[in-house]
């Protein structure tokens, strides 16, 4: 299946403590599982943004889906399609 990375702000939901941060997690894990997608990898990073998601989805519009269901959270997210350094490597020598 292809991979997303997705950079997500959280700075404008309101959390009481990192429990609810953690349940806001498994919702949208439970959500995304409805449009066979899964979260690969989730990372806390220091920057403009709060957290990495490495998502795999089955095509772009779903991952499209899925990046709209984590925005009705309440979260902020830019979402792009990656491809292994591996696989950049062949396409560029296939030019």
């Amino acid at each position: 299946m292809p991979t997303y990375a997705s950079l997500v702000d959280v700075e404008d939901r309101e959390f009481q403590n990192v429990q609810d941060l953690a349940s806001l997690w498994g919702e949208v894990r439970t959500e995304l599982e409805r449009f066979d997608v899964r979260i690969e990898e989730s990372y806390a990073v220091l920057g403009e943004y709060d957290f990495v998601l490495i998502l795999e989805a089955p095509d772009r519009d779903t991952a499209f889906q899925a990046a709209l269901t984590i925005q009705g959270y309440g979260l902020d997210m830019q979402t792009m399609e990656v491809a292994p350094t591996e696989h950049f490597a062949d396409l560029v020598e296939d030019r």
